[in-house]
């Protein structure tokens, strides 16, 4: 399938391992240009050299944690040094945040702004110039977990406020040309993530797990998502605006 992204400009937010990494490796293959955020220039300077050996018309990287710098002056340092972007991947959060449903708001405060506000802050300077262009894509990688409302509760309430996000202004977006959505994964297994461990220990919560909530009974793969989020990145996702779309393995 030809799905129109050669030479279209993306910028992907958490791209250095796992469900980011695999997300720039499938654009490299589309052979586009590639500006990549993360924290670690180590793994950066190794998904650049993938990248590049995948087809990337050009790839750059910018080492920043979002949580620690000023978002808005990084968001427009990244135009000032890199021109207006077409697509935008937010691969930002996780459930590493507090698990205290009786905790502080500070504690909400900063899962809601790992998992959904930082990105939120970006789009808020991002999303004009796509406007004035009259096109754009906007996907954030949500999760499962913002529909299931299982686990953390914490994690699970600030990624439903995202999809609440996505769904009320990408509404509003949708007939400028500029396509907000987001990619809810269900348990992606790969080196280092959270499940990798369990799996690689034989521990019998892994076949628990997948008995109980995986219909497909089994983990997906950074590459799997990685496809959907191509896909809405194209053309071919033209009548999709303020979607969030499970890509979870059926998962129950």
């Amino acid at each position: 399938m030809e799905l129109g992204l050669k030479n279209k400009k993306i910028l992907i937010v958490g791209a250095s391992k796992g469900i980011g990494k695999g997300i720039a490796i499938e654009f490299a293959q589309e052979h586009c240009d590639i500006v990549a955020i993360a924290r670690s220039s180590d793994l950066l300077k190794d998904v650049k050299t993938e990248a590049l050996e995948a087809g990337a018309e050009s790839f750059s990287y910018e080492v920043q944690n979002i949580m620690e710098c000023d978002i808005k002056d990084f968001t427009k340092h990244l135009l000032n040094k890199y021109g207006r972007f077409d697509v935008v991947i937010h691969n930002v959060g996780g459930s590493l945040v507090s698990k205290n449903y009786l905790g502080p708001a500070e504690d909400w405060g900063y899962a809601l702004k790992f998992n959904a506000v930082a990105a939120i802050d970006m789009n808020s300077i991002l999303i004009p110039l796509m406007i004035e262009h009259g096109y754009g894509r906007i996907i954030h990688i949500s999760s499962i977990s913002a529909v299931m409302l299982r686990g953390n509760p914490l994690y699970a309430s600030s990624k439903a406020f995202l999809n609440a996000y996505v769904t009320t202004v990408g509404r509003q977006l949708a007939s400028t040309g500029v396509l907000l959505c987001s990619v809810m994964p269900g348990a992606v297994s790969f080196e280092g993530s959270y499940w990798d461990r369990f799996v690689k220990e034989g521990h019998p919560r892994v076949d628990d797990f997948l008995r109980h909530h995986q219909a497909v009974n089994r983990f997906g793969t950074p590459e799997e998502i990685a496809g959907i989020v191509v896909f809405m990145a194209s053309n071919k996702s033209s009548f999709m605006q303020a979607t969030n779309i499970p890509v979870d393995g059926a998962n129950m």
